[in-house]
């Protein structure tokens, strides 16, 4: 990464940004630790943008889109189809505006939709309050005569009607109740009472929990006013019909609207960029980092600007700040899956992709170990990849599993397994005969041999993040660390080699000579002694366990491999060819969905711990250039 330091006409500002923005490769700096000092706040103040406007426009797009899929019953499937379209087209103020009416004319039929639906709540709730008065063909708006009072009321459902109209009668009460309806929770009464007696008969009233009913503003009987509620709520359901089939026709902007987001997420990133310039009115500022690779294309684009700039290796004090890019070949961009999973490395660490690439790839091929599998993955990431392009962590995605298929495609050749022994079967049902896929060994058989392999493969790789550790040390002048660290357990591992072929045990008596003498030398004190005991048990447990923890590749491929025979096993019993093949596949399908999952979980752990443990610095901050990244197309 280079530091990049820039100045530039104010009334260019607009044009650099999307020079930027096409160019893909310069991250703007924020720019705080500037605003913090003051002598830079007398000078220059942040800069403003469109960008509140502008994320404003993209959600209501986003809304639109939104509506046409849940209206339209629109389906996208497992994955988005990208379609590819030129940088002119999508940088079309024609086809801008086109989305843009198409977004608006939408988001009024939402409103109007979501108003319409209120509506019909509101009317809904009146006509239930209104449904269990319908027997009574009393104007709702009457409230009495001049001597007597017509009031409507409920009580709980459990009350007994006879109880109050006994009440009444023995208080000598001038009232009269009417039962109207009644249902599990309420029944409903209109009481006609004399005026003089209302006090009265309110006390009588209150142990049975009586409330007073009242519709306001409403005129006629209950069955008039229910009748033209559902006049209205049929002409409310007309119109919401009507709002509905509107946005459904919508759906011809769909591709338009997509195309839209991903130009209004493209203006986002650049209004962004735009908070981060600082500025007096008449010139802009920023800093930022670029690519080293992408450097002189971004200096033909400042001088076209008429920009003062300049571009330096970062410092020593900015190591910490610097982004990270990985530099990546068709073989290695897939593990950037595993690597951003994990944490990118720090900027002055090491690259992981190429130096984990053929282990995860291998390991994952000899857990997985079926020819039957390894073809299901190739096929899956070969047509994903060519018919959808996925980007991102689903491409990656898609990408590692057409490389470990191969893998595991080779692996299952060696072992001799096809969907476990489904051939073998298939034959012996149809034919009565036996046969077998020829394999140097199997997992079945060969159990001992594929753990001392795998074990031995465990080495090799520890080895090798030893070898890199190993490397940087020496490259930043820690020798003693090199050579204790490292060095020193190479010698012991040879050491046990040697006496276990019985060549000599002198090898072995050096590496414990080094093994002493590094806490002594390093050592201070009584620290001296104790670092010897520590050593040793942190590196004969460390290393042990490590390489332990390879024995996983032979579980996991022999407990996939058993799993497949015995579903076949469980096809073959009834000798019907049909069943055989519906409970094989069936079973094959379970086997290779939890091996899917399970190898590429174990293969990470091996990665991150057993492996990245011996030279992997993680804490690298993601390069986020400028950029059109796009969702729904690609542009070419």
């Amino acid at each position: 990464m280079k530091k990049l330091r820039v100045i530039a006409m104010a009334d260019h500002r607009e044009e650099l940004l999307k020079g930027l923005l096409k160019l893909g490769c310069v991250e703007i700096s924020e720019p705080d630790d500037k605003l913090a000092d003051p002598a830079w706040t007398a000078l220059l103040k942040r800069g403003t943008s469109a960008l509140a406007e502008t994320r404003t426009e993209l959600a209501d797009v986003n809304t639109a889109l939104a509506a046409i899929k849940r209206y339209g019953q629109v389906k996208d499937g497992l994955f988005i189809q990208r379609k590819a379209v030129s940088e002119q087209e999508f940088l079309s103020t024609e086809s801008a505006e086109r989305a843009k009416a198409a977004s608006q004319k939408v988001g009024g039929l939402l409103q109007e939709l979501s108003g319409l639906q209120a509506e019909e709540t509101r009317l809904l709730s009146r006509q239930a309050a209104l449904r269990p008065w319908i027997p009574m063909d009393l104007p709702l708006e009457r409230e009495g005569t001049a001597h007597t009072v017509f009031r409507m009321g409920v009580c709980p459902g459990a009350t007994d009607t006879g109880a109050i109209r006994t009440e009444l009668a023995a208080a000598d009460a001038a009232a009269e109740l009417y039962e109207i309806n009644a249902d599990k929770q309420q029944k409903y009464y209109l009481l006609i009472l004399h005026r003089s007696e209302e006090e009265k008969v309110q006390e009588i009233l209150r142990p049975f929990n009586f409330s007073a009913t009242a519709f306001q503003n409403v005129t006629g009987t209950a069955a008039e006013n229910v009748e033209e509620l559902d006049r209205k709520l049929a002409e409310n359901r007309r119109r919401q019909e009507a709002a509905t089939a509107a946005i459904v026709q919508s759906a011809e902007d769909r591709d338009a609207l997509r195309m839209y987001v991903d130009r209004l997420n493209a203006e986002a990133s650049k209004e962004t960029g735009a908070e981060r310039l600082l500025t007096d009115g008449t010139i802009v500022f920023f800093e930022g980092w670029v690519p080293a690779e992408n450097l002189q294309q971004t200096e033909r684009l400042l001088e076209q600007m008429g920009c003062a700039w300049d571009a330096a290796d970062p410092t020593e004090d900015e190591i910490p700040d610097v982004p990270v890019k990985l530099k990546n070949n068709w073989f290695t961009k897939p593990l950037n899956m595993v690597t951003e999973m994990y944490s990118l490395p720090a900027y002055d660490n090491v690259d992981p992709n190429p130096l984990m690439a053929p282990f995860f790839i291998l390991f994952y091929g000899i857990m997985m170990a079926d020819m039957g599998y390894g073809l299901l993955m190739i096929l899956a990431g070969l047509i994903v990849g060519k018919k959808y392009r996925p980007k991102g962590t689903m491409g990656h995605m898609f990408g590692l599993m057409t490389l470990c298929g191969v893998s595991t495609f080779i692996m299952g050749a060696i072992t001799g397994g096809f969907f476990g022994d489904f051939l073998t079967q298939v034959v012996k049902l149809t034919t009565g005969g036996d046969f077998a896929l020829p394999a140097l060994f199997t997992p079945l058989n060969d159990t001992l041999m594929i753990l001392v392999g795998a074990m031995a493969l465990g080495v090799v790789q520890i080895v090798t993040g030893m070898a890199i550790s190993f490397v940087r040390k020496v490259k930043r002048g820690l020798y003693l660390d090199a050579l204790f660290e490292e060095v020193t357990w190479w010698v012991v591992f040879a050491g046990i080699g040697c006496m276990a072929l019985g060549v000599t045990n002198l090898v072995l008596y050096a590496g414990i000579v080094l093994i002493l003498a590094g806490p002594v030398i390093t050592g201070k004190g009584f620290g001296k002694i104790m670092g010897i005991f520590g050593s040793l048990y942190n590196h004969v447990t460390g290393y042990f366990g490590d390489i332990l923890s390879y024995a996983r590749l032979m579980a996991l491929m022999l407990a996939g491999s058993v799993i497949a025979q015995v579903f076949n096993t469980l096809g073959a019993i009834p000798g019907n060819i049909v069943i055989f093949i519906i409970i094989s596949m069936a079973g094959n399908a379970l086997n290779f969905a939890l091996n899917l999952l399970g190898c590429y979980v174990h293969d990470l752990r091996l990665q991150c711990l057993e492996y990245f443990g011996k030279f992997y610095e993680d804490g690298g901050k993601p390069f986020r250039p400028l950029a059109m990244q796009t969702k729904y197309v690609d542009i070419e």
